[in-house]
């Protein structure tokens, strides 16, 4: 299963008006791990940043005048985020608003609300009353936000992944280790089902040793003879 954890960063609010995204930031899951593909472009909004998306992003006019405008990155990233993969995004409503905005600016057709998954609403199912920003998580979950000291989206990308696979239920939710292999085929017989294992030709020696033995000897003596272990050792 892919995944495309997202985050956008932009002038201001107002998705349909006069406000464009100036940073998108992806990072690629498979089997909700982190594979190591990711992107991560600075856009020219084609207009001036204002003096507080700035104090939040850092991003001024004189470093996105020479970036890429939307249009000439659009292809890229609808190659990157591809046409079956989960869009991971926190406070997705956002986020979503913004990057339709922009495709239709460009052209392309937006993207379906249904592929969004909302880690914003996620969390606030799952600690109803408690915050929910990205911060607040991650302090929740001990990831380490120290670096955060202005919104990227790269890294806010990279932080939320964290988040969102402790909200799902660790690294590996669904407990699958490892894709199957050909020795887990050899070991299933022909209607699927694992075939028992062999016994060992010879069993493996205790690492039991002779004083650990004894004192376990001498505690079960201590428990008396309705004692579960002496019961055991009975038989």
């Amino acid at each position: 299963m892919r995944e495309i954890v997202l985050d956008t960063e932009t002038t201001g609010f107002d998705a349909e008006g006069a406000d464009r995204i100036v940073e998108i930031g992806a990072l690629e899951l498979i089997n909700h791990l982190p594979t190591g593909r990711t992107f991560h472009v600075y856009i020219n909004p084609e207009r001036s940043m204002p003096k507080e998306a700035f104090d939040v992003h850092g991003l001024g006019d004189d470093f996105l005048r020479d970036k890429p405008k939307f249009a000439a990155i659009v292809k890229d990233f609808i190659d990157f985020i591809a046409d079956d993969a989960k869009l991971v995004i926190h406070n997705a409503s956002f986020d979503m608003k913004f990057l339709n905005a922009e495709l239709k600016r460009a052209g392309h057709k937006p993207l379906p609300w249904a592929r969004a998954l909302d880690t914003l609403m996620l969390a606030r199912e799952k600690f109803p009353g408690s915050p929910a920003t990205l911060d607040a998580l991650c302090r929740r979950f001990g990831v380490d936000n120290s670096g955060r000291e202005l919104h990227g989206a790269l890294l806010d990308s990279e932080l939320l992944a964290e988040v969102y696979l402790e909200l799902i239920g660790g690294r590996q939710p669904d407990l699958v280790l490892d894709k199957p292999g050909a020795q887990d085929d050899a070991d299933r017989s022909p209607d699927g089902q694992m075939r028992p294992r062999a016994a060992r030709p010879r069993p493996l020696p205790s690492r039991l040793t002779p004083e650990e033995a004894q004192a376990h000897a001498q505690f079960v003596a201590k428990l008396g003879d309705d004692a579960v272990w002496a019961r055991f050792a009975a038989t």
